[in-house]
């Protein structure tokens, strides 16, 4: 059924049918939130992605702890490539003082969202030569670099992730600095949860609005400008979730899968039944 799903998808990559999660203990994946008693689910892995690069050592992974969320393949080519790589036609949103731009961008997924799908909003800021900016901590009087993102109810906001400062030392005041120069990217991760795009009904909306405020003080080698506070809107459209063809899930005005997924589903149900009824034998 595998192959079948493979040839039917047109994936050109090799799927592994792991059974008996052989392969799914040695990774070290095994989903331990579900118990041995819960036939059905039990032996499946905590849903996640490895990268590795040309000679199969692991440069990032994206592990969950429930298969609702995933991470969209551009989050996962740009942790292969090093760097953030925006499209053009991607929403967003900008602005430009004199020598520093600031672009909001939503990354992933073709400028959608998605249930469960994590993008990213990603807040570049370019700056002109010998400008810098701040990460924390900063002296009093002085202004760190911050992004705030928030959305309609069911958008998941998570941490920002900062890229890497480097080190500035200011001899008048004998203190040395975190600063980020050149071109600087800070990538908030968002998905929409069931609240906002759920796979069991039509969408409430085909949009959503996302906010975004942005507050930085760009410095020089000898002044500083004055903080600078920016408030940016995005509004992005709201994808239906795509579900599988089996007979649960279909009929929620959801886009259905090509591959009739139902006589792989009763094989799974009994197959989880029969180790389930073995289980119990055992245990009893």
């Amino acid at each position: 059924m595998l192959a079948a799903f493979a040839e039917k998808q047109r994936i050109p990559f090799p799927l592994l049918s792991d059974i008996d999660s052989k392969v799914i203990r040695r990774y070290g994946i095994l989903n331990t939130q579900i118990e041995p008693d819960d036939g059905f689910f039990y032996g499946i892995p905590f849903p996640g992605v490895y990268v590795t690069d040309g000679d199969g050592c692991v440069v990032a992974k994206f592990f969950h702890d429930t298969y609702k969320i995933r991470d969209s393949a551009e989050l996962l080519i740009d942790a292969a490539l090093g760097r953030v790589t925006l499209a053009d036609d991607a929403p967003k949103a900008q602005s430009q003082s004199g020598e520093i731009k600031v672009s909001t961008v939503l990354h992933g997924g073709q400028g959608t969202l998605r249930q469960g799908i994590r993008r990213s909003i990603v807040v570049r800021f370019e700056l002109g030569d010998d400008l810098h900016i701040y990460g924390e901590p900063v002296p009093d009087g002085m202004v760190a670099t911050t992004v705030t993102v928030a959305g309609p109810p069911g958008l998941t906001v998570e941490q920002a992730i900062l890229p890497p400062t480097r080190p500035l030392t200011l001899a008048g005041m004998d203190v040395t600095l975190q600063v980020w120069s050149g071109t600087v990217d800070i990538v908030v991760p968002i998905y929409p949860t069931s609240e906002l795009a759920s796979e069991v009904r039509p969408l409430d909306d085909e949009s959503a609005t996302i906010e975004i405020a942005v507050r930085y003080q760009a410095c020089d080698s000898d002044t500083c400008l004055l903080p600078q506070s920016e408030c940016f809107t995005i509004t992005v459209p709201i994808d239906i979730t795509e579900v599988p063809a089996i007979d649960v899930h279909m009929g929620h005005g959801q886009r259905e899968g090509t591959y009739d997924g139902n006589p792989h589903f009763k094989r799974l149900i009994a197959r989880k039944s029969k180790k389930l009824e073995d289980w119990m034998k055992t245990d009893g």
